[in-house]
């Protein structure tokens, strides 16, 4: 029998929060875990974990059924309504609130909750490292994951490793226009940087090999403001990178995150702040419900199974990294509510502002143009009786 593809698929929901946006209670990762085992049990699933990051749960299963299967998309959907039962029997704070449609329609996308799938068939020794991320946009990975697939001084593989000397090939999201662009690495860097400087409007949603199209990495993209029109909370993105052997180490998929970048979301979604790597038991966001954390699970897969998780981020060498993130939210909370530290208008349009300029659009006046008025010439006064016989002109 010929070997199957697995396929991972990470889908995340925020269903409730303890304390406000702060973390996720026990009981509903227990419940949304009861669901997995169940799907576990009819063979749906080969493999299943539950984790939270903040005030998000965070779904990771491995399966045969392929990426946008219906079947594991209304398998997570469920698990975000059965926890989310729970959440509202405790009065947990914005229970469902990811949740933006009353019932499973076939494709969970467009529905609320971040979706990150890959398929591929196993390796000898399959690494895999998935990152989860709390206040915060999808566009929070553009800068880490070029670094990872495109810049030497951060994955010497680039040049080391033979099999990486092709590049890699980025696909990117127009997440307003939703339009999708492919551009190869290093041909087409400078593109590429052009687009995802933009992180708010063109994301990178997958990474392949250029050499063999194997994919290498996968990112949730779905904004919830974009699906809402309106601000419902931050998109709280999730993010599948595959390591070693032809992709990036490791410790070269890690090393983007020993700088704490500025990404868009904080406190109600609204503020640029840095994105703190923290271990599992730190990523609990309190100061002004930040600043943005992020957190990474790294797996062996064996025949499907997870092996792990080792909490990635629970090392002292990224302490100097979080020292530096913390200074960097000292430095933009002292802005207020002032720009850069809040978020430009295009962006606040997907908050509360148009609430507000709804209420006082009729006390804004036009201002006339204002026209030069042409100046009046002197009078002149003529004397007549100048001695020299000449007028004299005062």
């Amino acid at each position: 029998m010929a070997e199957q593809k697995l396929t991972l698929s990470v889908i995340k929901a925020d269903v409730g929060g303890f304390v406000g946006h702060s973390w996720v209670h026990p009981d509903l990762i227990k419940e949304a875990q009861r669901k997995m085992d169940e799907a576990k049990k009819k063979r749906l699933l080969i493999d299943a974990q539950v984790l939270n990051c903040g005030d998000d749960i965070e779904l990771i299963m491995t399966h045969n059924k392929g990426i946008d299967n219906s079947d594991i998309h209304e398998l997570a959907w469920n698990s975000f309504v059965a926890s989310t039962e729970v959440a509202k029997k405790l009065k947990m704070y914005g229970a469902g609130q990811d949740l933006l449609a009353d019932a499973f329609s076939g494709n969970i996308k467009g529905m609320g909750p971040g979706v990150a799938e890959m398929e591929f068939f196993e390796r000898r020794s399959e690494p895999v490292i998935v990152f989860m991320a709390d206040k915060c946009s999808p566009g929070a990975w553009n800068l880490p994951v070029f670094r990872m697939f495109a810049d030497p001084f951060c994955s010497p593989g680039l040049v080391i490793d033979i099999g990486m000397h092709q590049g890699f090939d980025f696909e990117v999201v127009d997440v307003y226009e939703s339009k999708i662009i492919t551009l190869h690495c290093p041909d087409e860097m400078y593109e590429l940087l052009m687009f995802i400087g933009a992180h708010e409007k063109y994301m990178i949603t997958k990474v392949t090999r250029h050499t063999d199209g194997e994919i290498a990495c996968a990112a949730s993209t779905q904004k919830l403001s974009l699906i809402a029109g309106k601000y419902v909370g931050k998109d709280d993105p999730v993010l599948v990178v595959r390591a070693q052997s032809g992709f990036p180490a490791v410790g070269e998929i890690l090393e983007p995150f020993s700088f704490p970048h500025t990404v868009a979301g904080w406190t109600r979604g609204s503020h640029h702040g840095p994105l703190m790597p923290v271990a599992f038991k730190n990523a609990t966001p309190s100061r002004l419900d930040g600043p943005p954390r992020v957190i990474c699970a790294g797996y062996q897969l064996a025949n499907g199974k997870l092996i792990g998780p080792r909490d990635m981020f629970d090392d002292p060498i990224f302490d100097y990294t979080r020292k530096q993130a913390c200074e960097a939210a000292e430095y933009f909370r002292r802005h207020g509510p002032f720009e850069p530290h809040r978020l430009p208008l295009e962006e606040m349009e997907y908050t509360t502002m148009p609430q507000i300029m709804e209420k006082l659009k009729s006390r804004f006046i036009a201002m006339k143009d204002k026209k030069e008025t042409a100046k009046k010439p002197k009078k002149v006064a003529v004397n007549s009786h100048s001695k020299s016989g000449e007028m004299e002109i005062d």
